[in-house]
């Protein structure tokens, strides 16, 4: 019969094995402690606000250098009478030759642009309007009678919005005090209210339908002389009137 094992030896292993538990226990306080500590200590981090990325700004592409558009012409006299109702026309020919132009035409017979000319002057009048016409009623004109339904009056015109109207396809019809635009052809002192259409530029010119002589078809201006000489109607003095332009998009 064997003798019972002492109780002694069972502490013996025991004692060991709790020691190393109660070593990792306190390393685990020790060790949590430690941390509350270092976060109690560390500064809070700034959170900075988030600002927002900045616009892409894409550049305009380039002007070309020069541009010229294939707009018929046609002189505000087609039959060579200077009469008062064709010295006062270069408003409905600067008009039409907009209207042809985006519809693709050739002008025919003098006679009949003479007759359309006429046409257009007499339901002018019928509708009250004046011998000279602005730059928003020729736009209001354009609509009515023609149906072109894009013109819209630009104020204080540059060069550079000239050329990209012109660069982009658009026609623009100037209104100008004609007395003081620099064209040899002008019979003298010149028409005191003329509009001609500018149709394309060069490196320093812009080139013109100008209605107000035969001689008008690509006529060039120097970009300061016809921009000095542009006048919208004022009935008191010329000069007064706004510097405006038409432009006219493709339907």
């Amino acid at each position: 019969m064997h003798k019972p094992y002492p109780l002694y030896r069972h502490l013996f292993w025991l004692i060991p094995l709790l020691l190393s538990v109660g070593m990792l226990v306190y390393l685990a306080v020790f060790l949590s402690n430690y941390r509350r500590a270092i976060q109690q200590a560390e500064p809070p981090v700034e959170t900075l606000p988030v600002q927002p990325a900045p616009p892409v700004v894409v550049p305009e592409p380039a002007l070309p250098a020069s541009a010229l558009l294939s707009v018929p012409f046609t002189v505000q006299a087609p039959l060579g009478n200077w009469d008062a109702l064709h010295e006062e026309a270069c408003e409905e020919a600067s008009l039409m030759m907009v209207k042809y132009y985006f519809n693709n035409q050739a002008f025919g017979s003098p006679q009949q642009v003479d007759q359309e000319i006429k046409d257009l002057v007499s339901w002018e009048t019928a509708h009250g309007y004046q011998v000279d016409l602005t730059a928003s009623e020729l736009v209001t004109v354009a609509q009515s009678y023609y149906g072109l339904t894009t013109g819209r009056v630009l104020t204080d015109p540059t060069v550079e919005d000239i050329k990209h109207e012109l660069a982009n396809g658009n026609l623009v019809v100037v209104p100008a005090a004609g007395q003081i635009l620099p064209n040899p052809y002008f019979t003298p002192p010149g028409p005191v209210y003329h509009m001609l259409v500018i149709k394309g530029y060069s490196e320093t010119e812009f080139i013109t339908n100008d209605p107000g002589t035969k001689h008008g078809d690509g006529f060039r201006y120097l970009y300061q002389d016809l921009l000095g000489a542009n006048h919208s109607w004022n009935a008191d003095n010329i000069l007064q009137g706004e510097k405006q332009i038409i432009v006219f998009s493709a339907q």
